[in-house]
């Protein structure tokens, strides 16, 4: 009688593996990992700055007593200012540096008390002499830290206050950029 394939012959003697123990021989030589359980990030609240509301209006008190061009004046900017009796060509000409500077103070390392004290001394002295045009040098606050250059926008606000200053600019690169300015004086004063 022919052989059936169905008999059990020398091939079928062999077991049959499951799954599980297929898996389990494979992964004889390894080790487990180390599980690093490690909690959700909590929510965190939302910053709310303590005394805003008083910054606010400190802000706004301050911004009433000085008006708009003093705040401006804080900014990293260039600064420019001319009294309604200066002209545009007259302006171009300050800006591009093209007045002859008969004088010049640098207020780098100076207290405020003592660079107002300094300027206002220089801007005297140089209408005295006939001076029309000096270059202030008030640095451009890189060694202020967070607040920003103080010396700038004091001498901005200063500049502007007194009646011998005609107009003022930034100075040319070359001449000192945002950290220094161009003035023009009222030499009859």
């Amino acid at each position: 009688m022919p052989k059936d394939e169905s008999d059990d012959g020398p091939e079928s003697e062999q077991p049959v593996e499951d799954d599980l123990g297929l898996f389990r021989r494979s992964m004889q030589d390894t080790r487990p990992m180390q599980a690093k359980l490690t909690a959700p990030a909590p929510q965190r609240a939302v910053p709310r700055a303590r005394f805003r509301a008083a910054d606010e209006r400190q802000v706004l008190r301050e911004s009433l007593e000085s008006g708009i061009d003093d705040a401006e004046s804080q900014s990293d900017q260039a600064l420019r200012f001319h009294r309604p009796s200066v002209g545009r060509r007259t302006m171009r000409k300050l800006t591009r540096g093209n007045f002859s500077v008969q004088g010049e103070i640098d207020l780098h390392g100076m207290t405020v008390s003592e660079a107002s004290i300094a300027l206002r001394d220089f801007i005297n002295e140089s209408c005295l002499r006939g001076h029309s045009c000096v270059r202030i040098v008030h640095g451009k606050g890189l060694g202020s830290g967070r607040g920003g250059p103080v010396l700038k926008g004091k001498v901005d606000l200063w500049l502007r206050r007194w009646e011998q200053v005609l107009a003022f600019v930034s100075a040319r690169r070359v001449d000192g950029g945002t950290g220094a300015v161009y003035v023009l004086l009222d030499i009859s004063h």
